[in-house]
């Protein structure tokens, strides 16, 4: 079996279409592997927010019509980017082992930040919990790729950037990381640190052989984070976080939603079987909506995206 894999050009993409090529050509079943990069309109419009040109799902489509149109067979993806519905025809193979989850700090550490001093990202879920540890900093939009941001805080736009840590680990980046958060300083997003693999679903003989791939314990994490922004209606730019943990044979789920600018932050956590995952997501999204999450998300215009 030859597969053509579609990704995205960036660096990053590139180094994890790579990394899923090699687990590939490992298996029996798989003879060759070929890269199909494409330009996505994620890519192309880095003059306007997500929030204002559709969201984190501008950088999937072109992947996706690709493989509808038969000139790719898969597609790899950051799992944070993809919508937590995915579009008919469509569905996740497999997800490999989780990377480093964590947000990380790039230029200064927290403490080290002077008064008011400027932190780049585009993210309303970490300008919320930035703004809860220090609601003096200010916030500036960051687009572009990790190395675009690391000129742009070289260069002076920025006195730090928020990052995530898996993509410059990957990327042999992580001498640039000043400060990790932990998860109660600030909680990632849903599948953050996961690459996911995309295909046709009605395609059955290809599943079978991605699935030899999939991650089991990532696969049960991924899940429950994913229904909790499905369960929410949140897109990938809402001010919300969700991370699940496995230990001892139970999942632990906790979740976030936030105003953008701190005011507000309402946070809880479920945990019971990992085998429950996609139920203990919707009960956790299902809680915090009853607590007063839905007129946050309403109130910021993200409740039905």
């Amino acid at each position: 079996m030859n597969i053509r894999i579609a990704t995205r050009k960036s660096a990053l993409a590139l180094w994890q279409a790579n990394h899923v090529a090699e687990a590939l050509v490992a298996l029996p079943e798989v003879d060759a592997v070929e890269l199909i990069p494409l330009s996505t309109l994620g890519d192309e419009m880095l003059d306007r927010s997500l929030q204002k040109i559709g969201g984190k799902g501008l950088f999937i489509k072109e992947l996706e019509v690709a493989m509808q149109a038969g000139d790719a067979d898969i597609a790899v993806h950051s799992m944070k980017d993809v919508p937590a519905e995915m579009p008919d025809g469509f569905c996740i193979a497999a997800v490999l082992a989780r990377a480093n989850c964590a947000d990380v700090l790039v230029g200064q550490t927290l403490n080290d930040l002077a008064q008011g001093a400027c932190v780049g990202s585009s993210s309303l879920r970490r300008a919320a919990q930035l703004r809860m540890l220090r609601p003096d900093l200010r916030i500036e939009p960051l687009r572009g790729n990790i190395n675009t941001r690391l000129a742009k805080l070289e260069n002076g736009d920025y006195d730090a950037i928020i990052l995530a840590a898996a993509g410059l680990e990957r990327l042999g980046l992580q001498q640039h990381i000043s400060q990790q958060f932990s998860t109660e300083e600030m909680l990632p997003a849903a599948a953050q640190g996961v690459i996911g693999i995309e295909c046709l679903a009605a395609n059955e003989r290809l599943r079978e052989v991605l699935a030899q791939l999939d991650h089991e314990t990532t696969a049960r994490s991924t899940v429950a984070e994913r229904a909790i922004a499905k369960t929410l209606q949140a897109n990938c730019q809402s001010p919300v976080a969700a991370h699940a943990i496995i230990a001892d044979n139970r999942m632990t789920v906790t979740a976030l939603v936030a105003m953008p600018d701190g005011s507000r932050c309402i946070r809880h956590s479920v945990n019971g079987s990992p085998d429950d995952a996609e139920y203990l997501g919707e009960q956790l999204a299902t809680l915090l909506l009853e607590r007063g999450a839905r007129e946050i998300l309403a109130s910021i215009g993200n409740a039905n995206d």
